[in-house]
């Protein structure tokens, strides 16, 4: 089945960037700067911030739904990718994952799971598909397994 992965908008985090420290902390955000070349997913580009790049760590509603699966937490942004297009892959997956332990998990329209599956990131093409095609699925929601963070969103094509 055809998908398209999309980042989230920069244009809902640019507002924080001219913030100082202490606004953004007061609003349960920190500047960090990444210390290594992964590690640091921008839900923007969906891709690592490379070492020394500055970004967001914030609180993120990524299931904003009506009932016992809506969801929030921990995203990074990346500062520079706040001047760039949100990332879209088409049928194919963005360059983080193949290095990742995955969780995927299809949502109806109604926003209520009907399946799930943990896979090496190296392998979650034929899975992202093979969900897609479940019966009522409407779309996915990737997290990184071992933190359990927020990834991004599979929608069918």
């Amino acid at each position: 089945m055809s998908f398209v992965i999309r980042g989230l908008s920069p244009d809902t985090f640019r507002p924080l960037s001219a913030l100082d420290d202490g606004a953004l902390a007061a609003r349960n955000i920190r500047r960090v700067v990444a210390d290594a070349d992964r590690g640091f997913p921008c839900r923007v580009t969906l891709e690592d911030a490379r070492q020394g790049e500055t970004l967001l760590l914030l609180p993120f509603l990524h299931h904003d739904v009506a009932g016992p699966y809506r969801a929030s937490g921990p995203i990074y942004v990346r500062e520079a990718a706040m001047q760039q297009p949100a990332a879209v892959f088409r049928d194919t997956l963005p360059p983080s994952f193949p290095r990742r332990l995955l969780s995927l998990r299809a949502y109806d329209a109604n926003g209520l799971m009907r399946d799930a599956d943990v896979v090496e990131g190296s392998d979650a093409l034929s899975h992202l598909q093979r969900l897609l095609a479940v019966p009522d699925v409407a779309y996915l929601h990737v997290h990184n397994a071992r933190p359990g963070c927020y990834a991004c969103r599979v929608d069918p094509a």
